[in-house]
Order: structure tokens, then C-alpha cells, then sequence
């Protein structure tokens, strides 16, 4: 089964950025695509991007859209995350999963806690 661990997580201030890696082991990551999701204190899990698993296709959601990038290099069995403009609403742990028609399909993991504030 595909297993993935999130890192790059930390705190930041409004305006700054940061980049997430999801790395894979188990499996060659270029057979899945693979999604950012993130929850929020007191919130459900949301979807953030999902990109294909060629890389030649993404999708975002909304609230996300033009702020953050996601790539992935599968000779590096790596997903990224680049997220700017971070706002404190952002504040969320990140989680990484495959995924099938944009649900996610495996176990998570711990995820990586990103923090946006002044």
C-alpha cells in the first residue's frame, strides 16, 4: 500500500511562505494522484489541489487558487506544496493521499501543522 509522510510544516507570518513535501514509500508514486488536503482546528478535512500523476494536470480549490502550487517530481517518489500569501486562515494541519477522481483512497498519516500568524 502507498504510504506518505508530510513535512515542512511550521509557523509563519501572514504574507510568508512555505513549501510541503510529500514523500512516498511502499509504491512508485507515478501511479497515483496524489492530493493536499488540510483541517483546520474545529473543522472538517477540506481538499486543497490535487495534481495528475504525470503532473500535467492540477486543480485547486478556491480559496487557494493563486496562492499556492502544487508539483510533484516522480523520480524523487516527492509531492510539493508551494504555498504563498498564507493568511491566517490557512492555519491547518496538511495531509497528503492518493487519490481516485479526487477522493482520497489510503490511510492518512500525521500530517504537517502550518501555522499563520502575526
Amino acid at each position: 500500500q502507498l504510504q506518505l509522510v508530510e513535512s515542512g510544516g511550521g509557523e509563519v507570518q501572514p504574507g510568508g511562505s512555505l513549501r510541503l513535501s510529500c514523500v512516498a514509500s511502499g509504491e512508485i508514486l507515478d501511479g497515483y494522484g496524489i492530493g493536499w488536503f488540510r483541517q483546520a482546528p474545529g473543522s472538517g478535512r477540506e481538499g486543497v489541489a490535487c495534481i495528475s500523476r504525470r503532473g500535467d494536470s492540477s486543480t485547486y480549490a478556491d480559496s487557494v487558487k493563486g496562492r499556492f502550487t502544487v508539483s510533484r517530481d516522480n523520480a524523487a517518489n516527492t509531492v510539493y506544496l508551494q504555498m504563498n500569501s498564507l493568511k491566517p486562515d490557512d492555519t491547518a494541519v496538511y495531509y497528503c493521499n492518493g487519490v481516485v477522481a479526487l477522493v482520497p483512497v489510503y490511510d492518512w498519516g500525521k500530517g504537517t501543522l502550518v501555522t499563520v500568524s502575526s
